[in-house]
C-alpha cells in the first residue's frame, strides 16, 4: 500500500479522469480524503450513480399527489422526502395534510400494509439493480401473502445504458471505478461490452479507502486499455446473483427511463410485469423534469461536466440545510458529500 499511495501521490503523466459511479463511492471517497492523496494530474467526478438524485421531478409530483388521495398513505426513506418536486417535496405534502411515513426498510412497508388493510399503501421504490433485486424479493412475499393493498410507485433503472449514454454524449473520461453494490447483483461481465466500445477500463471496487486507493492505482495503470477488473473478489463474481437475477426477471421487465440530466435512455428502466402489474401505483410516463431552482446545476454534476463547486448555488444557496436540488439532499449525493468534507475547496 506504501507503494500505491507514493505512485498516486507523485504521479506525473497524462492526465487521467475517472469517474466514481456509485454514490456510496463518492461518499467513501470523501470520507477517507482520498482526493488529497492524489496527485493533480488524476481527477476523480462523480457520476450518475445515487438513486435518489437521478429520480426527476414528475416521480416526486406523483407521490405528493398520491399522498393526497384518501384512505392512501406513501411510505418512503428519509431522503426520498426533502427532494424537491416541481412545487414542493414530500414533506410539505406531509405538512399540508397528506400521508406520508418514513420507514428504515421495504420490509417495514410490506409490514405496515398487511397490518393496515383498510389504506392503500404506497411504497417509494427507487434505486438500480441492488434494490431491485430487494424489491422482487418483497413482491414475491407479497404475491404470496396475497396482500393486496400493497403499491409500488417505482422509479428503477439499470447501470449499463447509463454509463453507455455518458461515454457517448460526456466523454473526456479515462476510467470507470464500477459500483460494488450493483456488481454485486450483476457480476462483473456485464462491463465488458462498454470496455470494449470506448477502449476504457473498468474497475469493480469495494468501499474502504485502501480498496479505492488500489482500484485507482489499477485505473490508472489501465489507461486507454479496455480491461474490466474486479478488485471486491470477496462478493463480487463474474456473472452475479443468479437467484437475485431471476427474481427480477420474475417481477420486471425493461423499459425506457427518464435520468436527470440525460433525458429519456431506452432500456435502462425496469417497470413491473406479467402477475406482479398489479402492484403498480401508476409508474408509467413519469418522464418530466423540472428545476426547483433554475440556476441549479445537479443535472450537470451527475454526469461528471462540472463539479459541485461550480454550481453557483453551492455553498450560498444550496447546503444541507437548504438543498435547492436533489445531489445536496442524499447522504449519497455529490453535492452533499463535497459540502461536508471540504472536497474540491483544497
Amino acid at each position: 500500500m506504501t507503494d500505491i499511495r507514493t505512485f498516486l501521490k507523485n504521479y506525473d503523466g497524462p492526465k487521467v479522469r475517472l469517474m466514481e459511479v456509485c454514490g456510496t463511492h463518492t461518499a467513501s471517497i470523501s470520507k477517507n480524503g482520498i482526493v488529497c492523496m492524489l496527485s493533480p494530474n488524476i481527477q476523480l467526478i462523480s457520476g450518475p450513480g445515487c438513486p435518489v438524485c437521478v429520480t426527476v421531478t414528475a416521480y416526486i409530483d406523483r407521490l405528493t399527489e398520491l399522498c393526497m388521495q384518501p384512505n392512501t398513505i406513501v411510505l418512503t426513506f428519509g431522503d426520498l422526502m426533502r427532494v424537491p418536486g416541481t412545487e414542493r417535496n414530500l414533506n410539505d405534502a406531509k405538512a399540508a395534510g397528506g400521508s406520508v411515513r418514513m420507514v428504515y426498510s421495504p420490509l417495514d412497508a410490506l409490514r405496515y400494509a398487511e397490518e393496515n388493510p383498510q389504506l392503500t399503501c404506497v411504497f417509494a421504490a427507487v434505486g438500480f439493480e441492488t434494490t431491485a433485486a430487494v424489491y422482487a424479493s418483497l413482491l414475491q412475499e407479497a404475491l404470496q401473502k396475497e396482500i393486496k393493498n400493497f403499491r409500488l410507485l417505482t422509479s428503477l433503472k439499470v447501470m449499463p445504458p447509463v454509463l453507455d449514454w455518458v461515454c457517448a454524449n460526456q466523454g473526456g473520461i479515462d476510467g470507470f471505478i464500477a459500483p460494488g453494490h450493483v456488481s454485486v447483483i450483476t457480476g462483473w461481465k456485464i462491463y465488458e461490452p462498454l470496455a470494449k466500445k470506448y477502449n476504457i477500463p473498468f474497475v469493480v471496487s469495494g468501499f474502504e479507502g485502501g480498496q479505492l486507493l488500489e482500484t485507482i492505482y489499477a485505473l490508472v495503470k489501465l489507461r486507454g486499455m479496455p480491461r474490466v477488473m474486479n478488485l471486491y473478489p470477496s462478493v463480487v463474481t463474474e456473472n452475479g446473483n443468479e437467484e437475485a437475477l431471476r427474481a427480477m426477471a420474475d417481477c420486471f421487465e425493461p423499459c425506457p427511463a427518464a435520468w436527470r440530466g440525460m433525458g429519456v435512455i431506452p432500456d435502462s428502466g425496469l417497470r413491473l410485469h406479467g402477475e406482479y402489474a398489479m402492484f403498480d401505483a401508476g409508474s408509467d410516463g413519469l418522464l418530466q423534469d423540472h428545476s426547483f431552482n433554475t440556476n441549479c446545476r445537479c443535472a450537470k454534476v451527475l454526469t461528471g461536466a462540472v463539479s459541485p463547486t461550480q454550481c453557483p448555488l453551492f455553498g450560498r444557496v444550496c447546503t444541507p440545510q437548504t438543498p435547492q436540488g436533489a445531489c445536496m439532499v442524499s447522504q449519497e449525493g455529490s453535492c452533499y458529500n463535497y459540502y461536508i468534507s471540504g472536497r474540491g475547496s483544497k
